[in-house]
């Protein structure tokens, strides 16, 4: 199985610097340009089936890529961005925002995910629909939380204190196989 993975385009919190785990924020006018030109680039790949987060960006760059192509999409809770809970719509400098991303410190939180809980998350995601999909190239749009446990699952984890370099920029497009 082959997965290509989209980070969702851009919105006025990711220009703000403002963390949207579970806000349901829509793409910007850029935002929509990066998956019109997602698209594009994408345009010449086989995909068998679109899985997506059922979040409004996640799901406005997985339409906008499907224009055309009407392959069939699948939302999944699972691959929806990690709670930011006490933190959400903060902006990443009012908190260590290195520190809730660092696997090392496994920090705990009032409400927000904890990382490791979050990793178990993606990677049952990700162990169920090796089985379920094999021998298919899938299309996931989820978020840039969502790009650092899925490249850990199919690299490792790496020795560095944040994972945080790890992310996808907006509409950026990474390739994994089983």
């Amino acid at each position: 199985m082959e997965i290509l993975l989209v980070r969702h385009g851009q919105t006025e919190w990711n220009l703000l610097k403002k963390v949207q785990g579970k806000a349901d924020i829509e793409l910007n006018e850029k935002g929509i340009k990066q998956a019109e030109e997602t698209r594009d680039y994408l345009k010449n790949e086989k995909i068998d089936l679109i899985l997506c987060s059922p979040l409004k960006r996640a799901m406005q760059t997985a339409e906008i890529i499907n224009q055309g192509r009407n392959i069939k999409m699948i939302m999944d809770e699972r691959i929806s961005e990690r709670d930011f809970g006490e933190f959400e719509g903060m902006p990443n400098t009012d908190f260590d925002f290195n520190a809730f991303w660092s696997y090392k410190r496994n920090l705990k939180y009032d409400r927000a995910e904890n990382i490791k809980d979050f990793f178990r998350r993606v990677y049952g995601f990700l162990d169920s629909i090796k089985n379920e999909y094999e021998g298919k190239r899938i299309l996931i749009v989820a978020h840039g939380g969502i790009s650092i446990p899925i490249k850990c699952y199919f690299e490792g984890i790496p020795d560095m204190e944040t994972l945080l370099p790890l992310c996808l920029e907006n509409c950026e497009v990474a390739k994994y196989s089983y």
